[in-house]
């Protein structure tokens, strides 16, 4: 500070003041910021939880992919309503997305295990190129809806696409993956999700 300053802030003694006053604002958004950037740089957001886990799945109806077939029929939408009696692995995907195509190897694998179900949401996408990503990568899913408008996602909490869901028999968020599926957190995370789902205690009829 120079000699002015100081003559001008023993002449002002609310000079100070309103400086600081002035600061406290910038110097709050800069350890906010820094705070923001420390928790991006060191957190996995694989790792962040979502407010739906344990709670009912989302009431979703969506309708089929046009034309999208397995095993010679056709492949129903998405209903919540057929989530309950038995696990199943929601994955949130589009054509467009590449991480989207280097997961489609692991849900071919999940969907060959008979004790439970992959279902898809395919988000804002167009059908062709959807169709088009199907028959490339093979098609996992015993029902898959469009979500186009992106509504259904929001309702289920999603960041970005991929992402994974188990829900378990009894309609309720069991876990929730952010981003991928990769071989690693398939054998360290998802696959222990699904069998502990496969393991609770069947819920009772009417529940």
């Amino acid at each position: 500070m120079s000699a002015a300053d100081n003559n001008m802030v023993e002449k002002d003694p609310g000079a100070w003041r309103r400086r600081t006053l002035v600061l406290i604002p910038l110097v709050a958004f800069l350890a906010l910021a820094a705070l923001f950037m420390l928790r991006l740089g060191a957190g996995d957001p694989s790792r962040i939880p979502s407010a739906l886990i344990g709670h009912p799945a989302p009431q979703t109806s969506l309708p089929p992919l046009p034309a999208l077939e397995r095993d010679g029929k056709a492949v129903p939408g998405i209903d919540s309503a057929a989530f309950k009696g038995e696990v199943t692995v929601l994955n949130v995907w589009a054509s467009w997305c590449v991480p989207c195509r280097e997961e489609a190897p692991l849900l071919m694998n999940l969907a060959a295990d008979r004790r439970l179900r992959v279902a898809g949401i395919n988000y804002k996408d167009e059908p062709d190129n959807a169709r088009r990503f199907l028959g490339r990568y093979g098609n996992p899913f015993a029902a898959n809806g469009i979500d186009r408008n992106g509504r259904a996602a929001i309702e289920w909490g999603v960041y970005g696409v991929p992402e994974t869901f188990v829900v378990g028999r009894d309609g309720h968020i069991a876990y929730k993956l952010i981003g991928p599926i990769t071989p690693d957190n398939l054998d360290k995370a998802l696959k222990p999700a699904i069998e502990k789902a496969l393991a609770a205690p069947k819920p009772a009829k009417g529940e």
